[in-house]
């Protein structure tokens, strides 16, 4: 049986995680490469997955030989991302976890790779929700994370703008995809993995946990408040 370590502060990715907005990005993707007679495969999705968003529109441009310059390619994007994202919905879970954590004061943050536009569009009906976190770092537009995922920088800064300045061992990350597991671990964080189910288990090594949704997490299994129902 794995051992868990106690942890007091907990850091969330938002995409597919808290949010899913996993299909709308599939979505607006189809959209801009249909003209070109592209199919947007699942291992060209999972590789993109959690990444900045110009490293996103590389993977795809690369990997689907599409005729556009990256800004062409972020601009199409943006521009359907306008239409859809305000109806992203809490994944299941979510809610319950969060509203958990913070009536028991528990530092919680989110660390994203996406860019502050994109989140503006994504909570907008979520507003309240997001108020119960400490501090949002949005990798693709936050001058201090350098490095996108699988790279630990943002989960490292996202630490550090704890009041307390935890250490990365005393953070719990929650993710959805292996770049941001990735990510976590390599900044030194005991990972949650919620993968997509068509995830092949291959792709969830490296994380503390696997579960099957955010309902299933035992928060008194790394030392937090149990749920008092």
């Amino acid at each position: 049986m794995c051992l868990f370590k106690p942890v007091t502060h907990v850091i969330f990715d938002m995409d597919g995680l808290l949010l899913g907005t996993e299909s709308l990005y599939t979505a607006a993707t189809e959209c801009v490469i249909k003209p070109f007679g592209k199919m947007y495969s699942w291992e060209v999705k999972v590789a993109q997955m959690g990444q900045k968003a110009e490293n996103c529109a590389q993977i795809i441009i690369s990997s689907l030989e599409i005729p556009l310059s990256v800004k062409d390619y972020l601009t199409q994007v943006a521009e359907i991302h306008r239409k859809i994202m305000p109806t992203a919905q809490l994944m299941p879970g979510a809610e319950k976890l969060v509203r958990h954590l913070h009536k028991h004061n528990i530092p919680i943050a989110i660390a994203s790779g996406g860019a502050q536009d994109s989140y503006e569009l994504k909570t907008t009906n979520h507003k309240e929700f997001v108020t119960m976190f400490n501090h949002v770092v949005l990798a693709s537009t936050d001058p201090e994370v350098k490095n996108g995922k699988p790279a630990p920088d943002v989960f490292l800064v996202c630490a550090s703008r704890f009041s307390d300045t935890p250490k990365p061992e005393q953070c719990l990350v929650f993710e959805d995809a292996p770049n941001g597991v990735a990510a976590g671990v390599a900044a030194g964080m005991q990972v949650i993995m919620v993968p997509d189910s068509r995830l092949d288990d291959k792709m969830t090594k490296g994380a503390s946990q696997v579960l099957k949704s955010l309902e299933d997490f035992k928060p008194e299994l790394f030392g937090l408040p149990k749920y008092d129902d």
